[in-house]
């Protein structure tokens, strides 16, 4: 992949993590609503948060890429999951806003990952 782009990429996703963080961390009441509805609220909230920031700061240092990716494709996986088993698409009247950029985040840290497979330990050398 060209590497520009793959940058480019790589700082889609962490921004998209880090933007979410404010309503995490301050418990914003549409964040609070979320998170009550799929029972994870406040401690799961909060851990989300920080999985996510982890995970946006690993994504963009060249040694920890794959773990980054790794991380936010599970963390984004789960979202996406409760988007459309418990939450729905529309939350809060947010038009699928949400739901639209897990889907990106989700989409994109694939695509990073397969981008870095051959540099996960153990089985990296097997692609």
């Amino acid at each position: 992949m060209n590497t520009k782009l793959f940058l480019i990429i790589r700082i889609i996703i962490a921004l998209i993590l880090i933007q979410t963080l404010f309503f995490k961390f301050t418990a914003h009441p549409d964040s609070v609503f979320i998170f009550s509805k799929v029972g994870l609220e406040p401690y799961g909230r909060i851990l989300i948060g920080v999985l996510e920031l982890i995970a946006a700061i690993l994504i963009l240092i060249p040694k920890s890429i794959w773990v980054g990716a790794l991380l936010s494709l599970g963390v984004i996986s789960g979202a996406v999951i409760m988007h459309l088993t418990k939450l729905g698409i529309d939350v809060n009247n947010d038009g699928g806003k949400l739901f639209y950029m897990a889907i990106v985040v989700l989409i994109s840290s694939v695509l990073v990952l397969w981008n870095e497979r051959k540099k996960i330990p153990v089985i990296g050398n097997k692609f």
